[in-house]
C-alpha cells in the first residue's frame, strides 16, 4: 500500500491514474480525513505525554508518602479522554487505509494513451473459404458439450468429452513442461481457493470483488488466476539478492463471474466462468524488472510459436491496464471461425505494487527494499482451444493435432468417426 508521504507528494499523478483506470474515489474526502488524522494524532501524542508525565509525578508523590488524589483524578480524566481519541484515531486511520486500498498502481512512462501493436499478425493460415466455428466443430465431433454443461451448472460453462478432454489436458501438460524444462520455472500446484488477504495482496481486491466467486461460509475466494497463490507464496518474506530471480509456474482452474458480460462474445468458449490456465510469476530485483517483462513475453509467445497459432502483440494503453499493472502486453491469437482476434495472455509488470501489499522484500548491499513482481498467462486454454480447433480444421471438418501435442494426446487427428 502507498504510505501517506508518497500520496501527499504524488497526489496529482495518483488522481490521474485513478481516473484513467476507472476507479471512482473522492480525493477531497481523503484530504479531509488526513487533516483530521493529523490533528487527532497531535492531540493523542500530547495526551500520552501528559499521561506519562502525571503518572511519573503520582509515583513520586506516593514514594514520598504525599497526597496524590488530585493528580490521580486528573490522570483518570486524561486516560478516559485518551481512550476516546485513540478509538477515533483508529477509525479515521481505517477509513484512510480503506481509501488507499482503492488507489491503483502508477503507470510506466513508456505506456501510451492508445494501443500500440508491437508485433504484427504472424502465422495466418490458409483455410476453407468458410471455416467452421469451434462450436460447430466441437459439437459435430462430439468433443464439446455446452448443453450438458449448462444443465449441470448454468450458462457460460463448458464440458469437454473424449478427445476434447484429452486435448485440453495435453495443452496443460505441454505448457507446464515447456516452462519448467526450457524456461527455468519451478512448477507449483497450488490451492484453488485463497483468503481475502491473498486477494488483496495481488490487487484483485477491492476493485474486482464483484467478478469473483466467494464461499460465504468460509470467506474464501475461488482463484480468478494462479497469480494469486503463486505470488503469495513469498508474502512476508525477506529474500537475498542471490535468490532472485524466482520463477514459479502453476496450473489452476480459474473462476470469474464476468459480471455484466453478455451477448455474442460469450458464446461457446469465448467467455466462460471456469477455465484452465498455466500462469507464470516472476520475482526480480527492481532494476531488472523491465528486462524480465520482455523475457516473460517471449516465454509466453513460445507456446504459440510451437503450436503454430497465429498471434500478434499489443501494448495496452493506460486506460486498459489492470488495477495493479504498471505496463502490460496483451497477446492475441486469431480464430478464423469466429473471425476475431482473441486475447489469450496478459504479460504485466507490477513493479513493487504487489510486493508492498504482500510485504515481499529483498536485502541487497545492506539495504532492504521491495522486489518487483511480474506475471503472464502461459497461457489460458479456452481461447487457445478455439484458435487451435478453428485453425487446424480440414475441409472435411476434422481436426489435425499440432505435431508438438501428439506425444501428449497419442492421436494425430480428431475425426468424425473417432471421438
Amino acid at each position: 500500500m502507498y504510505n501517506m508521504k508518497f500520496i501527499e507528494e504524488n497526489l496529482t499523478s495518483l488522481k490521474e491514474v485513478t481516473k484513467n483506470k476507472g476507479v471512482d474515489i473522492d480525493f477531497e474526502l481523503f484530504t479531509g480525513l488526513n487533516e483530521k488524522r493529523k490533528t487527532l494524532q497531535s492531540s493523542v501524542d500530547e495526551l500520552r505525554r501528559e499521561r506519562n508525565e502525571k503518572s511519573k509525578k503520582v509515583g513520586e508523590l506516593k514514594k514520598n508518602k504525599k497526597d496524590a488524589s488530585k493528580l490521580l483524578s486528573e490522570l483518570e480524566f486524561l486516560k478516559e479522554k485518551l481512550i476516546r481519541e485513540e478509538k477515533d484515531l483508529k477509525e479515521i486511520q481505517q477509513a484512510i487505509d480503506d481509501f488507499i486500498s482503492w488507489i491503483p498502481n502508477l503507470v510506466h512512462s513508456s505506456v501510451k494513451n492508445k494501443p500500440v501493436e508491437i508485433i504484427k499478425p504472424t502465422g495466418l493460415k490458409k483455410l476453407p473459404s468458410k471455416p467452421l466455428t469451434h462450436i460447430e466443430l466441437g459439437e459435430s465431433l462430439g468433443i464439446l458439450d455446452f448443453s450438458s454443461a449448462s444443465k449441470i451448472t448454468g450458462s457460460n460453462f463448458s464440458l469437454y468429452k473424449g478427445k476434447g478432454a484429452k486435448l485440453e489436458r495435453a495443452l496443460i501438460n505441454f505448457m507446464l513442461d515447456l516452462h519448467t524444462k526450457r524456461h527455468g520455472y519451478t512448477e507449483v500446484f497450488p490451492p484453488f481457493l485463497a483468503n481475502e488477504q491473498s486477494m488483496f495482496n495481488t490487487g484483485q481486491l477491492p476493485k474486482m470483488k464483484e467478478d469473483m466467486y466467494i464461499t460465504d461460509k468460509d470467506g474464501l475466494y475461488l482463484n480468478p488466476t494462479a497469480e494469486v497463490p503463486l505470488t503469495n507464496i513469498l508474502s512476508d518474506k525477506v529474500l537475498t539478492a542471490d535468490e532472485l530471480p524466482i520463477k514459479y509456474c502453476g496450473y489452476t482452474a480459474c473462476f470469474r463471474r464476468e459480471a455484466g458480460s453478455y451477448g455474442k462474445e460469450t458464446k461457446g468458449l469465448l467467455r466462460v466462468h471456469q477455465f484452465n490456465k498455466v500462469e507464470l510469476v516472476n520475482f526480480v530485483m527492481p532494476e531488472d524488472s523491465y528486462d524480465a517483462l520482455e523475457r516473460l513475453l517471449k516465454e509466453a509467445l513460445e507456446v504459440l510459436k510451437l503450436l503454430d497459432i497465429p498471434y500478434k502483440v499489443i501494448q495496452l494503453p493506460y486506460d486498459d491496464l489492470s488495477f495493479a499493472s504498471a505496463k502490460t502486453y496483451d497477446i492475441e491469437i486469431f480464430a478464423p471461425g469466429v473471425d476475431r482476434w482473441l486475447e489469450v495472455s496478459s504479460v504485466s509488470n507490477f513493479e513493487d505494487f504487489q510486493a508492498k501489499r504482500a510485504n515481499i522484500r529483498v536485502k541487497a548491499e545492506g539495504k532492504t527494499k521491495y522486489v518487483h513482481t511480474l506475471n503472464g498467462s502461459g497461457v489460458a486454454t479456452p481461447r487457445l482451444m478455439i484458435s487451435l480447433l478453428e485453425n487446424y480444421q480440414t475441409k472435411e471438418g476434422e481436426i489435425k493435432i499440432p505435431d508438438v501435442l501428439v506425444p501428449y494426446t497419442d492421436f494425430e487427428t480428431i475425426d468424425l468417426n473417432i471421438k
